[in-house]
């Protein structure tokens, strides 16, 4: 799946490679965790724009988001059929801004995260879905989730799923939304393998807290860790792996 991501080239290099007009000013995120604003970009009557949204997808059906499961990743399998994302997925279609993610390799009760980035080291255009959820009290919020696939070979020795990844070509077909017949199902696909990069990298990236360049440093060996065992069950997100909150933009 996709549980924690990273947005560290400058505002300047995405704003080129989406063409919005907006001119955000925001600092590199080496850690960035479910719960937080996260910057997307989505469409509207043809032109691109940059917007700040809450990573966790909340239909506009729900009647209280206490209810309702953290839905930060969308199965790409279930988008036409499960009611959390069918309208998403014909109006409210977006990019995640993103220059890599990191994903555990589970053994028993051991784990190693793996940092996973594009080899040209550019803009990595994970594709999500959002919508704006209203409160009883009229109060909005824009939330969004990334759409996820089946690994490639890359990816498939870490873990079973992958956020899908959309090649340049393909950007403006799943941000352009003026055709709700259009076939987008088509892009929704793991990426080829020699797209992407994978290391091991330390496991202070498993704490929200750490958002420095040191949790990118690539390890020569993966650094398992033991998987702690909650007293309690505790309420897990939907479609995710590793989630957590922490510190905004």
């Amino acid at each position: 799946m996709c549980g924690r991501y990273a947005i560290t080239l400058p505002p300047d290099t995405y704003r080129e490679f989406y063409g919005y007009p907006e001119q955000p000013n925001f600092p590199p995120r080496f850690n960035v965790a479910p719960t937080q604003p996260v910057p997307i970009v989505m469409e509207d009557r043809g032109a691109r724009h940059f917007m700040l949204v809450r990573w966790g997808f909340l239909p506009s059906w729900v009647k209280d988001p206490k209810d309702f499961p953290l839905v930060i990743n969308a199965r790409g399998e279930t988008l036409e059929t499960k009611p959390t994302f069918k309208a998403a997925l014909k109006r409210r279609r977006c990019i995640f801004l993103a220059d890599g993610f990191y994903e555990w390799q589970r053994h028993g009760r051991e784990k190693a995260p793996f940092l996973i980035r594009p080899r040209h080291r550019g803009p990595m255009p994970l594709a999500g879905l959002w919508e704006t959820y209203m409160d009883p009290n009229g109060g909005e919020i824009d939330t969004a989730a990334i759409v996820t696939t089946d690994a490639n070979g890359t990816l498939s020795a870490v873990h079973d799923r992958m956020p899908v990844i959309l090649s340049p070509d393909d950007i403006g077909s799943w941000l352009d939304v003026s055709d709700e017949r259009a076939d987008v199902m088509r892009l929704v696909r793991p990426c080829p393998d020699d797209w992407l990069d994978l290391v091991p990298v330390s496991s202070r990236v498993n704490k929200v807290e750490n958002d420095d360049p040191g949790v990118q440093e690539p390890l020569t060996e993966p650094e398992a860790k033991p998987v702690r065992e909650s007293k309690r069950k505790a309420a897990k997100p939907r479609s995710s792996d590793e989630d957590g909150q922490g510190k905004l933009f």
